[in-house]
């Protein structure tokens, strides 16, 4: 047998155990083997790294591959397009990843009762697995949050100073924001990692035109239960607009500083902060922060 399920073997298994609890099936007697595994692990890899047919060749592809036998992984295939500072291209796509997870959750907390389940995202993907998480925790219908062993949240354009994070202190905050209530009862059970310099985690505190943007993404594509959210966000950023000159920062708009974007982001891209997961150490035994999160699952197998 393969250490790890491949990528869309365990969603039709599941989809195959629910058909029969909703068609009467008989009761599995106790100690008979099922098809449900102990840990199901949903990956939403990050952006234009969604492949129909190399689903597990991204980011998250080091830490989930070759797990012990009684895990099943799925990776969320979606349009995974555009940066987070961008506009209705970025916030469809995110949305689109979210859904698609929500419903393999939802099917597998359906269908296997007794299987654990984890959610880990990379860059836009951990912006779609956070804000389920934070759903979850909050008593979505989704799944009971004390079915979800673990959260991981690689790159997370929402990251927030409040959220634990795995590895070293980095200063700033998401590109889009902060979740505003954080993961409620997954709170415990979410961990973060951001490399300092990678704007998609990392946007500078003072750099209210790059959080302007992360709140005009989120605008892009709208969630009405969300508004008083996109309310406290526009107020805290005219507050924050406001002590840094008011209306002086109508520079920041200005042709000078368009150009001084351009080459910040263009900075970013070439630096590589975004791609440094792999290498980037968290603790002081050397583990990675792909490592870390990889031994987390195992141990949640064990549970």
């Amino acid at each position: 047998m393969p250490t790890r399920w491949k990528s869309g073997v365990a969603a039709c298994v599941i989809a195959l155990v629910a058909a029969v609890l909703q068609v009467g099936g008989a009761p599995v007697a106790a100690g008979t083997p099922t098809p449900c595994p102990d840990l199901y692990v949903v990956a939403i890899p990050g952006t234009w790294e969604t492949s129909d047919t190399e689903p597990g060749t991204g980011m998250l592809a080091a830490t989930v591959d070759r797990l012990p036998e009684n895990v099943a992984v799925d990776y969320v295939a979606y349009a995974a397009t555009a940066f987070p500072w961008e506009g209705e291209v970025y916030g469809r796509s995110k949305q689109e990843a979210t859904d698609r997870a929500r419903d393999m959750v939802a099917a597998a907390a359906r269908a296997c009762p007794a299987t654990r389940i984890a959610l880990l995202g990379y860059s836009q993907g951990a912006h779609a697995a956070g804000d389920l998480a934070a759903e979850i925790g909050a008593g979505s219908a989704t799944a009971p949050a004390e079915r979800i062993a673990l959260v991981g949240l690689i790159a997370d354009p929402r990251r927030s100073p409040a959220d634990t994070l795995i590895g070293p202190a980095v200063p700033g905050a998401g590109a889009v924001g902060a979740r505003p209530g954080g993961f409620a009862a997954l709170g415990p059970r979410t961990y973060t990692f951001c490399v300092d310099g990678d704007l998609y985690c990392a946007m500078p505190d003072g750099d209210i035109a790059g959080r302007l943007a992360g709140l005009v993404v989120q605008m892009s594509n709208p969630d009405p239960a969300d508004i008083g959210n996109y309310q406290r966000q526009a107020a805290a950023l005219f507050g924050d607009a406001l002590a840094a000159g008011g209306l002086g920062l109508a520079g920041e708009f200005d042709a000078s500083a368009y150009e001084q974007r351009r080459k910040q982001i263009d900075d970013f891209l070439k630096s590589g902060a975004h791609q440094a997961y792999p290498s980037y150490v968290v603790d002081p035994a050397g583990a990675t922060a792909l490592t870390w999160l990889r031994q987390r699952l195992i141990e949640a197998t064990n549970y």
